[in-house]
Formats: C-alpha cells, sequence, structure tokens
C-alpha cells in the first residue's frame, strides 16, 4: 500500500538570537512513512523535536533540508515546494492538528470553534452544529459551557475543545501534539476511541503522547527521534523560545 506521507533526509536547525546567535540541530536526516488507517507515535525524551516536527508537517516551520511528500490517487504533493497560499486548502481538507494549546479568536463561542472546520468547506450549519455538540457531549465538556468562548476554561477544558475541533473534520492525516496531557482517565479513554475509530475509517496519525499506557493503546509502530541527532543531549531547550524566535522559520 502506497503511504499517504513519505518523509526523507529531513533536517531542521534553529538560529536562537537571544542566546548571541547559537545554532541549534534539532534533527538531521530523519525519514519516516505513514500508511491510512495507522497511528505511528513520536518517541523519545521532552526537547528532543517532537513538536518541531509535527509543526514542519504542519506548515508552521520550514524544513532545511529533505522531502517531505503527501500522497494522492493523482500522485505526490512536494510539501516543500508548496507556496504559501496553498497551505490554506490543505490544512482545511487534508491535514488535521491537535495541538497542545488552544488558540482562538476571542468571544467565538466553543461551540463555533468546534464548528468551523466543518463550516470552511461548506457544510450544512446545522448538520455542523449538530456534530460539534455530540463531540463536546462525548468528550464530557458541560453543556452550559458549549455557547462561552473557551479563551477563560480550564486547561483540561480547553484541551477537550481542541480535541474535537481537530477530530470533527476527519482529515486524511491528523497530526496529534500530546493530545491526552491535560485530561482526566475518563476523558483520555474517549480520546482513545477517537483515535481507534479514526484509524478504522483509513485516517493517518503521527503523534506525541507522554502518557505509557494511552501511547501503548494507540501506537501501531514507534519512531524514536534520538537516531535522528548527532548529540541528543543538545536537544534539551527552552521550547517557548524556539517558538518565539522561529515561528514560521
Amino acid at each position: 500500500m502506497t503511504p499517504i506521507l513519505t518523509v526523507e533526509g529531513l533536517g531542521k536547525g534553529f538560529v536562537l538570537h537571544g542566546q548571541g546567535g547559537l545554532a541549534l540541530t534539532v534533527m538531521r536526516d530523519l525519514a519516516l512513512d505513514l500508511r491510512r488507517g495507522e497511528c505511528l507515535v513520536l518517541a523519545g525524551p521532552s526537547g528532543i523535536g517532537k513538536s518541531t516536527l509535527l509543526k514542519i508537517l504542519y506548515g508552521n516551520y520550514l524544513a532545511g533540508e529533505g522531502r517531505i511528500r503527501l500522497h494522492f490517487s493523482d500522485g505526490p504533493m512536494e510539501l516543500g515546494k508548496l507556496p504559501a497560499h496553498a497551505w490554506h486548502a490543505l490544512r482545511r481538507d487534508v491535514i488535521g492538528y491537535v495541538s497542545q494549546f488552544l488558540r482562538v479568536v476571542p468571544r467565538v463561542s466553543t461551540c463555533e470553534v468546534v464548528m468551523e472546520p466543518l463550516l470552511a468547506r461548506g457544510a450544512d450549519a446545522v448538520e455542523s452544529r449538530y456534530r460539534a455538540e455530540t463531540l463536546l457531549a462525548r468528550l464530557n465538556l458541560p453543556e452550559r459551557l458549549w455557547s462561552l468562548p473557551p479563551g477563560t476554561f480550564s486547561g483540561g477544558e480547553q484541551q477537550r475543545v481542541n480535541i474535537a475541533r481537530g477530530f470533527i473534520g476527519e482529515h486524511p492525516l491528523l497530526l496529534l501534539d500530546e493530545p491526552t496531557a491535560s485530561l482526566d482517565a475518563a476523558n483520555r479513554a474517549v480520546v482513545i476511541e477517537l483515535i481507534r475509530e479514526a484509524k478504522a475509517r483509513g485516517a493517518a496519525m503521527l503523534g506525541i503522547f507522554h502518557d505509557e499506557d494511552v501511547r501503548e493503546r494507540v501506537a501501531d509502530r514507534l519512531l524514536p527521534l534520538e537516531n535522528y541527532m548527532d548529540d541528543p543531549s543538545r536537544a534539551r531547550i527552552d521550547a517557548s523560545q524556539l517558538l518565539q524566535e522561529n515561528d514560521h522559520a
């Protein structure tokens, strides 16, 4: 079976201007393939480049070197050569992303936040709302919160909104950055169910899960990122500094 995603020779470095222009290599010569119906889990300690890889695949970071290809029925698409304006359609229709942190427009209700990926494709508003409410209920978010903006919610509540928004679009490729980090056992179990259902319908997933129990229950394969660093200990850096200095780098 042809993979939906292939990565060859991927490398990425950052320049830390706040530390005198220190050049840091995060990964070198990384390769992977990801097939439909599969969950590939990135392994390795915090700071080794797992979230960086997801951001590269989502177009938030530019790769320093290597090739990234999505494979469609009419042939492959080179993401490294994709113009900036083409990423909007790709994220809308092909690549979904559940990040660790919820970033939304203020004063937009939780239900509208979750509906938005469907509405962006021209889906019916009534059906979109029904699907959003169904997911929010399944993730045990109280109905009294659905009409409120999620910016003031707790970390666990915001993460459940993020999960609902990420899974509602049923993207062929889904990137998962610690989707269960702030959740209790009951909601972790719901996310595991959502992942298994997505795999059953043929979605391909690339994920980060530090919870060993969750990882064991969803992973088809592990990809240890230590294999793609000259010195893994050099990766222990402040991730917030990378975000501030290198967004869209």
